[in-house]
């Protein structure tokens, strides 16, 4: 019996309230709006229906994909034979924490959401992450950062589904963040289901100004006209990607749909009929 057999099955036993789709393009849900169908698409109402869901994909051999706002994937045209979870749909809620100046936020909760919560209750901290368009998950899978900010600098904790352990509680230092790095870079199977945040008292306005000139930066300086991944390379020690790739002579450089922005050299950006095999090629160059 097929693995989505199986899971159709044990969904509908155990969770049958939950939304699944069958072969959902993946270009619908990926900042590239690029990547073919997936087998199973699933999309969990919440932290427990995520948390629930994930022994059953499990047991069912679905080989799970978790995705925020799917803004850092190149999906293979020919889609993927396996279970993606959508979280942007459902977990994606913010809440002040117990202790003082935190937020809790879940997985799929984008990080301009988080951010634009922290400046509606006067916390400081954020600012950074405003006009980075993924969702809190990825970005602690990623340890994602802009303008001198990273998560590692505001993440206290995460709610944590383990396959060996369940739902646990891991402080910072067990998170094993890093430049662009992560326990969940190490352990794919683990699954974020809700980051604590602490911030610093601030002033609204203050905040909201700081937002607002990163994002004034982001507009001027990044191709935001095109569908891309944002940054395509990781940075070299001492260097940008973007700076080496434009004294290479690439800047322009085009395969198909696919081109080194004319922007910022940093991006591969989708021109509006890019395949993942355009991409990829120009990556490979």
């Amino acid at each position: 019996m097929s693995w989505e057999t199986l899971l159709d099955k044990a969904v509908a036993e155990s969770l049958p309230r939950l939304r699944m789709l069958s072969e959902e393009p993946m270009r619908r849900h990926t900042s590239f709006r690029i990547g073919g169908g997936a087998k199973r698409m699933a999309f969990p109402a919440g932290a427990g229906e995520l948390a629930a869901l994930l022994p059953l994909a499990a047991d069912c051999g679905a080989n799970p994909l978790i995705v925020g706002n799917g803004t850092n994937l190149l999906v293979p045209d020919e889609g993927l034979d396996r279970l993606v979870i959508l979280t942007s749909d459902g977990p994606r809620g913010v809440a002040v924490g117990a202790e003082p100046y935190t937020i809790l936020v879940e997985a799929g909760c984008s990080l301009h959401a988080a951010a634009e919560f922290a400046c509606a209750q006067g916390l400081q901290g954020l600012e950074f992450a405003h006009g980075i368009p993924g969702s809190m998950g990825g970005a602690a899978c990623m340890n994602a950062g802009a303008y001198g900010g990273t998560m590692e600098q505001v993440i206290q904790g995460a709610s944590v589904w383990l396959p060996d352990r369940g739902v646990q509680f891991l402080p910072l230092e067990e998170l094993r963040l890093g430049y662009r790095h992560s326990l969940f870079t190490e352990e794919p199977e683990a699954v974020v289901l809700r980051a604590k945040v602490r911030l610093n008292a601030g002033d609204r306005d203050a905040i909201k100004a700081r937002m607002d000139e990163l994002m004034a930066k982001r507009k001027a300086s990044q191709p935001l006209e095109y569908p891309s991944a944002g940054s395509t390379f990781k940075r070299p020690a001492g260097h940008y990607a973007g700076t080496l790739i434009e004294q290479c002579g690439l800047k322009g450089l085009r395969v198909g749909g696919a081109e080194v922005s004319t922007k910022h050299a940093g991006f591969v950006v989708n021109l509006g009929d890019a395949s993942s095999a355009d991409i990829l090629a120009v990556i490979r160059e």
